[in-house]
């Protein structure tokens, strides 16, 4: 791919797997620079590769080429792209394992043979089963370009805390894995009301850009987030601290419902304490270790055959009963256009009809139906006007409602414009 003075080209590279595309004068292949440039922003991305001929404006030469997927003219592929499990062949995660000479999982105390000539580790079957097909780096770079063009989606809104300084509990997580996941715990927060983040050894770093941008909007979560090296630094200034578990533990500890939680919080709160809750890591969640630094237990019920919940929803969980208890709750959205709703039937600008009027169309309907013969056999006619009464009476009309029903017996009984019965 032709490239002006000073900028990287995109080369067709020989490699044991097969032709890859790569930069020029680098051992880098066009998935490397996406994957650097998806997984933090653009700039730290770029600062990392450190390819001086790689700036703003050549990458987006290299993102169009994998975004338009340009590669399959070249018959190229990336190492860890979906492409290339696709180009060999490979359907299945057996198919998969067939192709290496052998898998190493975890510590190495189990091991899976194959008919290839590499061998590749994984931490776990699970893992490997989530990544073995590959990325979709053509996806990616699509998402890359649209940052590097337009800026980062709703980069711009601040927010604001809902709540003061120290008055809402601490969400705590424990060596959160994935930023996304980040991201998605901190908009879950901002939706109930839930301000203070506390981040313990993030995996990749912090401040991360993906975790932004996963919060959709809830940036002032992410931005006030604070890190800490280890669990007592991060608990140090609280008073009372629940643990999140799926887990019996043998430890002498209460265990609470999230109801019962967040009152206990509430309570204690209320007397001037700092309060947090600890959720664990995506994969394993809290060692009994950490659990025995919190005063609590906290145990979401679920299905018992199936009790893991994603981060997210663990926060979320709480984050609503936390919302829920506070008084200061809306349904749904409150805006220039929209006030606080509350439950039950939205009337608007109607009202219920009133007994009176509700006679009217009861005598209304009763003359027209007369009229018309409706009423036959004759002896049947009280039982009959008794089943309407008590049907139109159940459906708690408006009186909007009931002026509409007035007019659809004034049109079925005489017709109405073109339709009009004559007399």
């Amino acid at each position: 791919m032709p490239a002006s003075e000073g900028e990287p080209s995109i080369e067709i590279q020989a490699s044991p797997a097969g032709r890859c595309p790569g930069i020029a004068g680098t051992a880098l292949a066009v998935a490397n620079v996406v994957h650097a440039c998806h997984e933090r922003s653009v700039d730290e991305g770029l600062a990392q590769l450190a390819v001086p001929s790689l700036d703003r404006t050549s990458l987006e030469r290299v993102l169009t080429y994998c975004a338009e997927l340009r590669c399959e003219a070249d018959d190229a592929t990336c190492p860890g792209c979906k492409r290339r499990t696709e180009a060999q062949g490979l359907h299945t995660l057996d198919d998969f394992i067939r192709s290496h000479a052998e898998v190493v999982v975890g510590d190495g105390q189990v091991r899976l043979v194959g008919q290839g000539t590499a061998t590749i580790r994984t931490p776990a079957l699970a893992a490997l089963e989530k990544t073995w097909s590959g990325e979709n780096y053509w996806f990616w770079a699509r998402r890359v370009l649209r940052k590097l063009r337009h800026g980062i989606r709703r980069a711009h809104i601040r927010g604001e805390a809902f709540a003061g300084s120290g008055e809402t509990p601490s969400i705590i997580l424990m060596e959160p894995q994935l930023a996304d996941n980040i991201g998605m715990v901190a908009r879950a927060m901002a939706n109930f009301g839930l301000d203070e983040l506390r981040l313990i050894a993030p995996r990749d770093g912090w401040p991360n850009e993906k975790a932004r941008i996963a919060a959709s909007g809830a940036n002032y979560v992410i931005d006030d987030g604070r890190q800490f090296d280890t669990l007592s630094s991060a608990i140090g200034d609280l008073n009372w601290v629940a643990a999140t578990t799926a887990r019996q533990r043998d430890l002498r500890k209460p265990v609470l419902t999230p109801i019962e939680a967040i009152a206990e919080i509430r309570t204690r709160m209320a007397r001037g304490e700092r309060c947090g809750i600890l959720f664990g890591r995506e994969r394993n969640g809290l060692e009994t270790d950490e659990v025995a630094n919190a005063d609590a237990l906290v145990m979401i019920p679920v299905n018992s055959r199936f009790a893991s919940l994603n981060l997210a929803q663990s926060v979320l969980i709480l984050g609503y009963e936390w919302m829920r208890s506070s008084g200061s709750a809306t349904l749904g959205r409150v805006t220039t256009y929209e006030t606080p709703q509350g439950a039950g039937m939205d009337l608007g600008d109607t009202r219920p009809a009133t007994k009176e009027e509700m006679e009217g169309f009861f005598g209304h309907i009763e003359q027209e139906l007369d009229r018309l013969g409706f009423f036959n056999p004759a002896h049947r006619r009280q039982t009959m006007i008794r089943n309407l009464r008590t049907m139109f009476t159940r459906m708690g009309a408006t009186e909007q409602e009931v002026r509409t029903l007035r007019g659809i017996v004034v049109a079925l009984a005489n017709g109405k414009g073109t339709g009009r019965k004559r007399p």
